[in-house]
C-alpha cells in the first residue's frame, strides 16, 4: 500500500494502514518539506519506526509497483494536477482508493472531463479506482441500502448529515467552502450554481438507478442562519450579523415531488439555528436516513464514541470508509467503480 498525503483524513489513513493485518505499507507521499524524509510512523504519532520514508517523489512511488494507492490529497481545488498523480498510478496498474473527488462516488455522474481520462487509464493498467467516505459516501449508500431493504415499498427517501462543526479545525477549506463567518449575501463556494448537485448528486443518481426510479431532474436548495452574538469556537470566530449555520439538499424529483433527497445541517455550536433539526438524543452529530413508506425506516448513526470528538470521528471513518474497501477494490473487474460494483461486507480483522 502507498498512502498519498498526510492531512486531515490522511493521518488516520496512515495509522489504519500500518496497523492493519492484511496491509504492507510501503510508500508515503507528502507534499510539506516538513514532512519529506520522515519516518510514517512518526508522520501518525505511532512510536514503532517502519522504515519507510515521506517523499514527494511521484514516479519512485509509481515504480514501486504498489497494489494499491489511498489517494487523500486535496483534489477538488487542484483537480489537474490530481489527474495527473491518480492516472500515473492507475496506467501503472496500481489500483486507487480515495477520498478526493468527490464527484466520482458515482462514476456516472461525473462529468466527462474528468471520468474519460481516468476510465482510460484503468483500461490500460487494467487496474480500479473507488471513491468514497462518510458523507459523500455512507450516508448516501450503505447507509440507505440498510434502510431501504427493511422496506415493503417506499414513497421517498431523506439522507441528512446534522453535525455540529465548531469543533472541526478546518477553517481554510470546510469553513471557507460552507461560507461560515461570512455575510449573508456572499455566495460562498458550494452554493454556486450546481455545485451541490456535482458532490451529492451523485447519490442521488445511485439511488434512483439502484431504485429503478426515472428522475425528471435535480433542484438544489439552500439557506443560511445569521448568529446575532459572538461565536468563539475551534473552527473560527463568528461575528455578529455573520453565517453560523447553514443547511442545504439536492433533491431527486418525480412529478414536482422530491423522493430522493441528500440534505445537510451544519452549525457552529448547538447555540446556532436552534429551530432547525439537531441529532437525537443531545449528540452533536448524525448521519441520518428516513424512508417513507411501508414500515416506515428510520437509521441514525453515529461516531465518535469513548471520548473521541464526534468531527474527529467522522474523519476517522471517512479514512476508515476506503481503507476497509482494499481488498474488494483489487478484486474488482477495472474500471471506476461504486458501491453498487463492490460486496457490502468490508470488515474482515477489524475485530483485533
Amino acid at each position: 500500500m502507498i498512502q498519498f498525503s498526510t492531512g486531515h483524513v490522511g493521518v488516520h489513513a496512515l495509522r489504519a494502514l500500518i496497523e492493519h493485518p492484511d496491509l504492507e505499507l510501503v510508500g508515503v507521499h507528502a507534499s510539506s518539506a516538513s514532512k519529506i524524509g520522515r519516518d510514517a510512523a512518526d508522520l501518525c504519532g505511532l512510536d514503532a519506526p517502519t522504515g519507510v520514508l515521506a517523499t514527494d517523489d511521484l514516479a519512485a512511488l509509481v515504480a514501486l509497483g504498489a497494489d494499491c494507492v489511498v489517494y487523500m490529497s486535496q483534489a477538488e481545488t487542484r483537480p489537474q494536477a490530481a489527474l495527473h498523480e491518480l492516472t500515473a498510478f492507475l496506467e501503472a496498474g496500481t489500483n486507487v482508493v480515495a477520498t478526493s473527488l468527490v464527484w466520482l462516488v458515482y462514476p456516472p455522474h461525473a462529468d466527462a472531463w474528468l471520468r474519460d481520462p481516468l476510465e482510460a487509464a484503468c483500461a490500460a493498467g487494467g487496474s480500479t479506482m473507488f471513491v468514497n467516505g462518510i458523507d459523500p459516501g455512507f450516508s448516501g449508500d450503505m447507509l440507505a441500502f440498510t434502510a431501504l431493504s427493511l422496506t415493503e415499498r417506499a414513497s421517498s427517501i431523506v439522507c441528512q448529515e446534522i453535525c455540529d462543526y465548531g469543533s472541526y479545525e478546518d477553517a481554510e477549506f470546510t469553513g471557507a467552502s460552507f461560507g461560515f463567518g461570512t455575510s449573508p449575501d456572499a455566495l460562498p463556494m458550494l452554493f454556486l450554481p450546481g455545485v451541490t448537485t456535482s458532490i451529492w448528486g451523485g447519490l442521488v443518481r445511485l439511488l434512483a438507478d439502484e431504485l429503478g426510479v426515472a428522475l425528471d431532474g435535480m433542484r438544489e436548495r439552500h439557506e443560511t442562519w445569521v448568529t446575532p452574538v459572538r461565536i468563539d469556537c475551534p473552527m473560527m470566530v463568528v461575528e455578529p450579523g455573520t453565517v453560523a449555520a447553514v443547511r442545504f439538499a439536492v433533491e431527486g424529483i418525480v412529478a414536482g415531488e422530491p423522493v430522493i433527497t441528500m440534505e445537510h445541517v451544519n452549525r457552529l455550536t448547538a447555540a446556532a439555528a436552534p429551530h432547525w433539526p439537531f441529532p437525537p438524543d443531545g449528540r452533536p452529530g448524525v448521519h441520518r436516513v428516513v424512508v417513507h413508506g411501508r414500515p416506515g425506516v428510520e437509521l441514525n448513526a453515529h461516531v465518535g464514541l469513548a471520548g473521541i470528538d464526534h468531527n474527529i470521528g467522522g474523519v476517522i471513518a471517512t479514512a476508515a470508509k476506503v481503507i476497509n474497501s482494499i481488498p474488494a477494490v483489487c478484486a474488482a473487474p477495472s474500471g471506476l467503480v461504486s458501491l453498487r460494483d463492490l460486496p457490502i461486507s468490508q470488515v474482515r480483522h477489524l475485530l483485533r
